[in-house]
């Protein structure tokens, strides 16, 4: 290793207030232990990283929202100088924490919205009122531009499913009107694809999955031996263990534990190294990898 890791995703909780079929907080489907981050636990990992790292994305699994020390979170780090980003289904973003958002220091914040009417939305976002995550999102854009604001930066995130592909015309016309910096449409990730599922879109350009033969389906893209984010970044869960990534959600390559060992160590550690030596082996044998395209 040349040097420390640049980026950390830290878990707030494993709470959250919907249930998206692809999603482990969700299903209520976790094999590890359950709980929210705490505010002494965040700050010694902040401080042990804030030397080396740029970005901060307060999010791993959950509704970050859900913990009510966040928004002192987000202004932590960003008091040290760290780029600050979450992800959110924006069921939160009231009148009331607005203003506390607007003068947190957040820096970008991710909304998750798979749907323009509420039959459609509630199909993955089960649970969901989109209503009322229509009405916070254009409060608190109203709210910024009142208060000539750059931050945070807005980006309405959309999985496209097989469900709603046929709502992008609607959605994109709706994001320009409301001003959202960005729309990225992004590919939904589903844990049985092979057999294929009523989530993969017509349009497989919005999907990671094409038909295999066999009446089967495989990745579209080809796994190759490399991860750039082994060298780059890694993910902290609520109760401090460090783990390689994104797609680790039941946090079964755990690399370490911050509430015992420093980040410094971890990252340059034995584990870590055959983790990463594995890897630019032969990717096929890590399970967490098998359905990523990163």
């Amino acid at each position: 290793m040349w040097g420390l890791p640049t980026t950390l995703s830290v878990e707030p909780t494993t709470s959250c207030n919907l249930r998206c079929p692809e999603c482990p907080s969700g299903l209520r489907s976790f094999t590890r232990p359950t709980g929210m981050l705490e505010s002494s636990l965040y700050k010694r990992v902040i401080d042990q990283s804030a030397d080396h790292l740029t970005w901060l994305h307060l999010y791993f699994q959950g509704e970050p929202f859900l913990n009510p020390e966040f928004l002192e979170m987000v202004k932590y780090a960003d008091e040290k100088r760290i780029f600050t980003s979450t992800s959110t289904n924006a069921h939160y973003l009231t009148e009331k924490n607005i203003p506390e958002i607007l003068t947190s220091g957040l820096r970008q914040l991710i909304v998750s919205m798979d749907g323009i009417s509420q039959e459609t939305y509630e199909k993955y976002r089960i649970g969901g009122n989109l209503d009322k995550v229509q009405k916070g999102l254009t409060l608190l854009l109203d709210e910024r531009k009142r208060k000539g604001k750059k931050f945070p930066r807005i980006i309405l995130q959309f999985l496209v499913t097989g469900q709603n592909e046929h709502q992008l015309p609607r959605l994109k016309d709706w994001a320009r009107e409301i001003g959202v910096d960005e729309l990225q449409l992004k590919t939904t990730q589903i844990y049985d694809f092979e057999n294929g599922s009523e989530l993969i879109p017509s349009d497989l350009g919005y999907s990671r999955y094409i038909p295999g033969g066999t009446g089967k389906w495989k990745l579209k893209n080809q796994i190759e031996n490399k991860c750039w984010k082994m060298w780059q970044g890694a993910v902290v869960t609520w109760d401090g263990k460090v783990v390689p990534c994104c797609f680790d959600k039941d946090a079964r390559h755990v690399m370490g534990d911050l509430k015992e060992i420093p980040l410094q160590e971890i990252w340059n550690s034995e584990g870590y190294r055959s983790f990463r030596t594995q890897l630019l082996l032969d990717r096929s044998q890590i399970e967490i990898c098998k359905n990523c395209t990163e």
